[in-house]
């Protein structure tokens, strides 16, 4: 099959879930998204869908509170994981994103990459830090995607691409960092190429499978 297969453009909201057991069936593949609640993650899913409200903005950080699922191809989906971190809400509901985030991430068997997305401006805090760990433990491949870029020139966004490159290789691990701005589609077709190789790995072995039966 060739890689015009998976196509990002197509995808389409499926529901959204308050924990993994309301999830589709744990077959076939997907793709999560992952990242601060203020770092611009449903702006990035639109972009890269190329749909204005696939996934819900709002000036509000921390706007996602449930795991949303998005197919893009027949058990493709591409996975909107609750934010972390910044959002301004009461404890409790806190802990009940943390929850849902947590154990999609420990259980779901068909999460074949991750893409977590930091704000150029302010990468790698701990949080990020313990994302990226425990998707290098699980041996799962990283997109760092360092989003607004468009708010530094393109000489400080470079640097500071640089400085996480640099950071994360010690990880010594699948990870490949990109800036990227939703405004100016800054990093969208190399972010793209990364996902569409995740999904298209999966296709390859059902060649292989087919060709062996």
């Amino acid at each position: 099959m060739s890689s015009s297969s998976i196509n990002l453009h197509r995808a389409t909201f499926t529901l959204s879930a308050p924990d993994i057991r309301r999830l589709p069936d744990d077959t076939g593949i997907e793709v999560a998204f992952a990242g601060r609640s203020n770092a611009g993650k449903s702006s990035a899913l639109n972009t890269l869908t190329n749909q204005k409200s696939l996934a819900r903005t709002s000036k509000t950080p921390g706007r996602t509170q449930l795991i949303n699922v998005f197919e893009i191809a027949e058990n493709k989906r591409l996975i909107d994981l609750p934010g972390y971190g910044f959002a301004q809400v009461p404890l409790e509901m806190k802990k009940k994103w943390q929850k849902a985030l947590g154990e999609y991430l420990e259980k779901r068997e068909c999460l074949k990459g991750l893409v977590i997305l930091m704000d150029i401006r302010h990468p790698l805090k701990d949080l990020d830090k313990d994302l990226i760990q425990w998707a290098v433990d699980s041996e799962l491949p990283i997109l760092a995607l360092l989003t607004k870029c468009d708010k530094l020139s393109l000489g400080q966004s470079a640097t500071e691409v640089l400085k996480v490159k640099k950071i994360l290789k010690e990880y010594n691990a699948d990870i490949t960092v990109q800036a990227f701005s939703s405004l100016k589609r800054t990093g969208s077709e190399q972010a793209t190429a990364v996902i569409q190789a995740w999904f298209e790995d999966d296709f390859d072995e059902d060649l292989a499978q087919d060709e062996l039966i």
